[in-house]
């Protein structure tokens, strides 16, 4: 399996995906940064899985699993900006939520699946789910109570999983899928 990856999706982007009807939709692109306000992809190249979460009422839920196809500006990403004013990624308007107006970003083109707000990571997963940094450290959630998430900062970022817990997502999404 290739290397995995998850990003938390806040509030803020949900409400935008929501308000802009792109639920069960397919994102081609998100967005990497160099500024805090987006998550910076390190080491996401061409082939791996990033699976987008969000934290609802203390329960994580998968909102996509998204497969990198390429990173850099495309024909379908739009003309440069000229000026600050101008939107910087005008090809793809219809995602601008996932960060096309973040300082520094850069797109990520994805292969993914729809946008969805009912794929739950269960308790158990939760409580086990584990990431690993480049020199091989795990970690595992921190603040995972009674198999709900009491605090979401130890999911703010872009992180690595293990093999095992990358698995065990990917049956998660591929469960929500068959089961429509």
């Amino acid at each position: 399996m290739s290397d995995a990856f998850t990003v938390l999706w806040t509030h803020d982007v949900c409400r935008a995906l929501r308000k802009a009807g792109r639920v069960g939709e397919r994102p081609p692109v998100a967005f990497s940064g160099v500024h805090s306000s987006l998550p910076a992809w390190t080491g996401a190249q061409a082939g791996h899985e990033v699976y987008a979460l969000h934290v609802n009422r203390r329960e994580v839920f998968v909102v996509s699993r998204m497969r990198v196809v390429d990173r850099g500006r495309r024909g379908c990403c739009g003309t440069a900006s000229a000026t600050w004013e101008e939107p910087a990624y005008s090809g793809h308007d219809d995602w601008w939520m996932l960060g096309a107006g973040g300082c520094g970003a850069e797109p990520v083109h994805v292969d993914a699946t729809p946008v969805r707000f009912d794929t739950p990571v269960s308790g158990d997963l939760l409580a086990r789910l584990t990431w690993r940094n480049r020199r091989g450290q795990t970690r595992q959630l921190k603040h995972v109570v009674d198999g709900r998430l009491e605090n979401s900062v130890s999911l703010q970022g872009f992180y690595r999983l293990t093999p095992e817990s990358a698995s065990e997502l990917a049956d998660v999404t591929a469960d929500a899928v068959s089961s429509r």
